[in-house]
């Protein structure tokens, strides 16, 4: 068996554990208003990953219709900002 830096072993656990999508979860969470801006992040309530779609819920109407509009943005900037292509869809609840 070969070994591994603490960093590496812990990307390897999240590969294989459930609570990977979690934990990007909150990756997205602490650049959400990096990634979209402030007005859109003060208006978020909550973001979840399952199974490589992002969930975005928010209860302003004219915010669901304005991320819908940009779902193709959402996903290449959360995929870099993640470095990886995790997300392929999203929903806006």
């Amino acid at each position: 068996m070969g070994e591994y830096s603490i960093g590496q072993a812990l990307k390897i656990f999240l590969q294989k554990s459930r609570l990977k999508g979690s934990i990007q979860a909150f990756q997205i969470t602490d650049v959400w208003e990096q990634i979209m801006g402030k007005t859109i992040a003060r208006y978020t309530e909550k973001i979840e990953i399952i199974n490589n779609t992002l969930f975005i819920s928010t209860t302003i109407a004219p915010l669901k219709n304005e991320l819908l509009y940009q779902k193709d943005r959402i996903i290449q900037r959360v995929n870099e900002a993640l470095g990886e292509n995790i997300v392929k869809e999203v929903v806006i609840r």
